[in-house]
């Protein structure tokens, strides 16, 4: 059965160790009390009430499970949202303050007002959250670019040996990543940091001529942005958000992929850090399996489905809809908890990853200078052009594999390749600490990015 009552995965817990449900209560309930602050100031209902109910509503902050979830939701499921159940509830508890008082709570604002701007307030926390984790992470991709800058290790295209790079060329890839992906956390976190408030239809006709004043102090005292007009069928901006997250955790899944094959027995260039209990076999004594990998890319694998989800919903019925709206109570808390998961993952990932440049050495040299083939053919180009050069390496590099030789000694042997360069010259070109190109300035690019973001 769907969800209805936006309490999903009541059972699971999010940032702060604390189950997503109650801290969506908390933050309706700082909601319903900021408008009654609101509506007070503003002289639309009695002073009194605008003391009593923000009272009540902070009271109950401290305990949500006062609010008895279990109930909301069962009641959510005939009432079509939890807010409904929810405002009876809290109405009720103003009632056994003040009589009066109950009267006014939830004045002038519609269920959708108060769960979507409770969600806002949510989205907020834990946006910061996930930058706070990726500001770690990326303290420690940057250190791992600076500390192997230099290096050498065999770059691999369509999962073969190509040319030799730096390892930390591969680490300044994955920081440059995180750092868009840091850039557009901090923008959508601005994008969605507004309030939604417009009544039963977007036109706050319940509260007449004061709506707009209303708005803004009720956008002031919850700390958030007013936008132009209330947003109900409009879900560009959640979709931004989901979208932001699904696209950090597919960066850190590309992390995680790259270091759980170079984690292989085959490779065993990277290893994820040792703890007692890690990574091993139910069978296998002699297992180390690259676990945090496994729940990096398990998120990033999930995660896409329910950004789909999010853009099925984006095309809604007129002023406020059906389904659409519904399918984000479940889509969202599962984007935000599987990225600080994946993060959470990631920052224990990079934080104990062994890196054995013995073996990434040895890896450049397993094919005999086969890989340095390219450096050779545009050594010889000058002379006989690249066309020429290339078919010749590629000759010579197959008669290599077939009679087990180096590619030097391949070249040596061979009469046409002789007459066209010396011993030394094809040493030189053989050598890989030779042929990383511009590498380390990209990777001094990215580090001094990194520096200048503080």
């Amino acid at each position: 059965m769907v969800n209805t009552s936006i309490l999903p995965e009541r059972h699971s817990e999010s940032f702060g160790g604390e189950p997503y449900a109650h801290r969506l209560l908390r933050q309706m309930l700082s909601v319903e009390a900021a408008l009654a602050r609101a509506q007070g100031q503003l002289g639309l209902i009695a002073p009194k009430s605008a003391e009593i109910i923000p009272q009540v509503c902070e009271a109950l902050s401290q305990q949500p499970a006062c609010l008895d979830p279990d109930q909301l939701e069962t009641d959510s499921l005939l009432a079509g949202n939890i807010a409904i159940p929810f405002v009876k509830k809290l109405t009720a508890q103003v009632a056994q303050a003040d009589a009066e008082a109950a009267k006014h709570v939830h004045f002038g604002a519609t269920s959708q007002d108060i769960l979507d701007t409770a969600a806002v307030l949510v989205w907020q926390q834990d946006l910061i959250r996930c930058e706070g984790l990726l500001r770690v992470l990326m303290q420690h991709v940057a250190s791992l670019a600076r500390a192997h800058r230099d290096t050498p290790m065999i770059g691999r295209t369509w999962m073969q040996h190509a040319l030799p790079i730096p390892f930390g060329l591969k680490a300044a890839g994955w920081l440059d990543a995180l750092m868009r992906h840091a850039q557009r956390l901090e923008a959508v976190r601005e994008e969605t940091r507004v309030l939604q408030f417009g009544g039963a239809t977007g036109s706050l006709a319940s509260l007449g001529k004061d709506g707009t004043k209303v708005s803004r102090l009720l956008a002031q005292i919850l700390g958030l942005n007013e936008p132009n007009l209330p947003w109900f069928g409009h879900r560009d901006r959640v979709f931004s958000l989901a979208s932001v997250l699904v696209g950090l955790t597919g960066s850190l899944g590309k992390i995680a992929k790259d270091v759980s094959l170079m984690a292989q027995t085959e490779v065993a260039e990277l290893r994820e850090g040792a703890a007692p209990g890690k990574g091993g076999s139910s069978t296998m004594p002699h297992k180390r399996n690259p676990v945090h990998c496994a729940a990096i890319l398990t998120q990033a694998t999930f995660l896409p489905g329910l950004l789909g989800v999010l853009a099925s919903a984006l095309p809604q019925e007129h002023e406020r809809a059906l389904g659409g709206w519904q399918a984000e109570w479940q889509a969202m808390p599962e984007i935000l908890q599987g990225t600080e998961s994946a993060l959470q993952q990631s920052v224990a990932l990079l934080a104990g990853l062994e890196v054995r440049s013995q073996t990434m050495r040895a890896n450049v040299d397993l094919s005999q200078g086969l890989v340095m083939a390219e450096s050779v053919a545009f050594g010889l180009a000058p002379q006989i052009g690249k066309i020429a050069a290339h078919a010749l390496l590629e000759r010579l590099s197959r008669q290599a594999t077939d009679q087990g030789q180096t590619l030097e000694e391949a070249l040596l042997q061979d009469a046409e390749a002789s007459r066209l360069a010396t011993p030394e010259q094809f040493a030189a070109w053989l050598s890989p600490l030779a042929y990383l190109g511009v590498s380390t300035d990209f990777v001094d690019r990215v580090l001094d990015a990194y520096d200048r973001m503080g």
